[in-house]
């Protein structure tokens, strides 16, 4: 799920690619010589400095999440447990 600043720049990113970067993460970490240029490898479509980017933008969602910045979604629900919409 992206949100609002993930969304900003110069590119787009599918749900495929999305689901890339978030794999490529687990598997390349901070210590992995070349992070960037193996996750924008795995992803495709994408330069080094674009994933980086892209990471940077999550990393700030996050701590906008925890810090509270971020409401939790009013969802209603049935007494059977369906979202109502």
């Amino acid at each position: 799920m992206a949100s609002s600043s993930m969304s900003r720049g110069s590119s787009s990113w599918t749900a495929k690619q999305n689901k890339a970067f978030e794999k490529a993460l687990a598997v390349f970490d901070k210590d992995t010589p070349d992070r960037w240029h193996n996750v924008a490898k795995a992803v495709g479509g994408k330069t080094a400095e674009e994933v980086k980017r892209h990471y940077e933008l999550l990393v700030q969602d996050v701590k906008h999440i925890d810090s509270g910045h971020v409401p939790f979604p009013n969802y209603r629900t049935t007494g059977h447990g369906n979202v109502d919409g």
